[in-house]
């Protein structure tokens, strides 16, 4: 048996509790179902025994306090919600738990924004990390020593998993399921929740919102001027000029307050705004291009795909609908 510790922390979001308790319970029963004995002992772990949300309108009661649980095999720690520093600060006591269950020998598993927790242990210092593409700049300015790999749905180090963003912590689920038992365990899983099973990248659902919460003025100038003329070929040493600072400082600053290069600050723009157009309009490949100063169609492809995940064709067959008339 595995033991799977779901931690219910203060200020979580309920679902992130509720299913991976469901999707366990639900492998057990397969289990069962073909003849093979439970694998999972599922518990819900608290710093106490009942745990409020949205303002009590929900409740959940947890099996096991803190102190009663010595040892375990897999720890998941569920989505926060709200402001990620004072969800930190209110389940401070998990912290030391996390580490000294992760020290006896236990996998730590963080279900999207989980990893501001996660990361709160200090056991992700010096290693790689997944979380909700919105929180990607908050989480580095809180994590510094922490390698966010943008856009991924799991990642893995050292025992360590955390997911990407929102619902993308049933790939992780169904990993972990994969890992404890097999193959076609978690692909009887997935097709009865409905999940699919090998996506393993965020980027088609990321919005790009550039980093503007620092205090570099001149940087700040930069990124509106970009983001006011996508459409005009922007060269590194013009923005420079334009606020008036030397190329490799201005560089340097950027990338410092961005956490992005002025040419990638500026392909992310353009893609983003490319986007907009295949969800909204019926323009070809060429249009969106030239309309995002883009002049090579070969450039423009690999670099969408790069971003998105998708060519422009397949981003534009996920996301536009034409609106339907009623007569």
């Amino acid at each position: 048996m595995k033991t799977v510790s779901i931690l219910v922390p203060e200020s979580a979001v309920l679902e992130a509790v509720a299913d991976p308790r469901y999707l366990f319970t639900a492998v057990n029963q397969f289990l069962q179902a073909s003849g093979k004995p439970p694998i999972f002992e599922v518990q819900l772990v608290g710093a106490t025994r009942d745990v409020h949300y949205q303002n009590g309108l929900f409740s959940v009661h947890t099996d096991r306090l803190l102190h009663e649980v010595n040892r375990t095999d897999l720890v998941i720690i569920p989505a926060l919600f709200g402001d990620m520093k004072s969800a930190i600060r209110k389940n401070d006591v998990l912290i030391d738990w996390i580490v000294e269950q992760y020290a006896k020998g236990a996998e730590v598993a963080s279900l999207c924004v989980g990893a501001f927790l996660l990361a709160s242990t200090g056991l992700l210092d010096g290693k790689r990390c997944s979380t909700h593409w919105a929180f990607a700049s908050e989480f580095r300015e809180l994590f510094p020593e922490v390698e966010l790999v943008d856009g991924s749905i799991i990642t893995e180090e050292h025992n360590l998993y955390s997911s990407g963003g929102a619902n993308s912590y049933w790939n992780l689920l169904l990993y972990l399921v994969e890992k404890y038992t097999d193959r076609d365990t978690a692909i009887l899983a997935s097709k009865y929740f409905a999940i699919d099973i090998d996506r393993d990248s965020q980027s088609a659902f990321m919005l790009f919102k550039g980093q503007k919460d620092h205090d570099d003025a001149e940087v700040l100038r930069a990124q509106e001027f970009i983001e006011e003329n996508y459409c005009e070929k922007i060269a590194v040493d013009d923005l420079a000029e334009r606020v008036a600072v030397g190329r490799r400082s201005f560089e340097r600053r950027f990338r410092k307050a961005t956490h992005h290069s002025v040419v990638d600050y500026i392909q992310r723009v353009k893609i983003e705004a490319a986007k907009r157009s295949f969800e909204r309009s019926r323009k070809n490949i060429s249009e969106v291009m030239f309309d995002v100063g883009y002049t090579d169609t070969k450039a423009f492809r690999e670099l969408f795909k790069k971003i998105t995940g998708l060519t422009p064709i397949e981003y534009r067959n996920k996301y536009y609908k034409e609106e339907v008339i009623l007569v």
